[in-house]
């Protein structure tokens, strides 16, 4: 227990310095490659000829959940039973690797970064091109103000998604949970849209999804309220914001953390967005109390910041405590 929470952190903070080892082929790539293969199989298999009544689409997506769930956790978890057995530092390296690769704080960040820097050259078409890259709406009509809002959504949702949430996995079970929720995360990505194709297949994954992020987002969202005091932020805002808007998304997590950070900002975020040409109704986050700039992309890299290092310490304490009690 006690060396899987150190390989963590040890993750964690390579992230921190190093950002993700993009020279490397990414574990969550053979994650995305399963599913490709496993739907183009169950698929071919449900429709023969007409098409698949939607109870065996629900169910052919439940299978493929099942199946990359599981091998996720357990050829991991295979694999470092295995170095254990040849030599405990072995299976250390090894799983603060993959949890530096599971972590993506640093990520998060650079990409954002991306359209801060074009936005503040003043290059719209190049600020619509990197926001593309790390929001699933259509950008291609975005004003400046559109882009802003959209990075700031996004890294105000990731927060917990993609830093987090896995942090939390991690530090319970090690990278073989850690790679579950990012399977779990991935799956959702990938088939959990609410059109045609994947209404009925990728019902399961959503709901999942949904699950497995349920309990992280409100850790999250309340160690995010404290992150906003100390980042230099509004956090008596934030607190009211998210007490009052946490629910205004479909999603039962994702307006958790948008609605702490629309507060410690003290912006409106949210709103109506278009996705594959389709405009969808959404409520507002937050009070229109300034303007939103781009300066704000960074300050909710900040918030994120500062909110992962509070939990990881936190929960990185009560763990080694737990552990030494034990």
């Amino acid at each position: 227990m006690i060396m899987s929470l150190t390989a963590c952190m040890a993750g964690f903070f390579l992230d921190f310095i190093f950002g993700d080892p993009v020279w490397l082929y990414h574990p969550v790539r053979f994650i995305g490659k399963g599913i490709s293969i496993g739907e183009r199989l169950l698929r071919k298999r449900e429709q023969t000829g007409e098409q698949a009544k939607e109870g065996r689409l629900i169910a052919a997506g439940a299978i493929l959940w099942v199946c990359i769930a599981g091998l996720s956790f357990l050829m991991p978890l295979g694999i470092l039973i295995l170095a254990q057995k040849l030599h405990p530092i072995l299976r250390f390296v090894l799983e603060t690797f993959w949890c530096y690769q599971i972590v993506a704080a640093r990520s998060l960040c650079k990409e954002s970064g991306r359209v801060y820097e074009r936005l503040k050259e003043g290059d719209l078409p190049g600020a619509r091109r990197a926001v593309s890259m790390i929001v699933g709406r259509d950008t291609e009509n975005l004003s400046a103000e559109g882009v802003t809002k959209a990075a700031v959504e996004t890294v105000a949702e990731n927060t917990s998604d993609g830093v987090t949430a896995p942090l939390i996995y991690l530090m319970i079970g090690g990278a073989p949970l850690g790679f579950l929720y990012k399977a779990v995360n991935t799956m959702d990505s990938m088939l959990g849209y609410k059109n045609e194709n994947y209404l009925f297949f990728g019902r399961i994954p959503a709901k999942m999804d949904d699950i497995f992020n349920y309990i992280p987002a409100r850790i999250t969202a309340w160690f995010m309220i404290a992150a906003a005091y100390i980042a230099g932020l509004d956090g008596r805002n934030a607190r009211r914001i998210y007490r009052r808007d946490r629910r205004k998304h479909a999603s039962p997590n994702a307006a958790q953390t948008e609605a702490v950070c629309a507060g410690a900002l003290r912006v409106r975020l949210a709103g109506d967005a278009v996705y594959f040409g389709k405009v969808y109704k959404k409520e507002f986050i937050g009070d229109d109390l300034r303007p939103i700039e781009p300066e704000d992309i960074k300050r909710a890299g900040r918030l994120m910041y500062v909110t992962a290092f509070l939990l990881l310490v936190s929960l990185g304490t009560a763990k080694y405590v737990l552990a030494a009690l034990i």
